[in-house]
């Protein structure tokens, strides 16, 4: 990804169970100024995973936040559906 001025995040792909959505996602860290490629799920209606983790994760605050915030609006609108 080129640099930006922003956090990027895309989902690359999506696989459901009956009660889990696996996410693969990409995106650019615009703090850090890396990219990133990572995994998380949706168990229920909540997130998890480490990129997303607040101590555990490789992003900056903002954009951690940032890629919350987008896959729970995703999941909101029914994306993953």
């Amino acid at each position: 990804m080129d640099k930006l001025s922003r956090p990027q995040v895309t989902v690359i792909d999506f696989a459901r169970t009956i009660s889990t959505i696996f996410v693969e996602i990409k995106g650019y860290d615009q703090v850090a100024d890396k990219n990133f490629h990572d995994h998380v799920k949706f168990l229920g209606r909540r997130l998890y995973g480490d990129i997303i983790h607040s101590e555990k994760s490789t992003l900056s605050p903002e954009c951690r936040l940032f890629v919350e915030d987008n896959l729970n609006e995703k999941y909101k609108d029914g994306y993953f559906e």
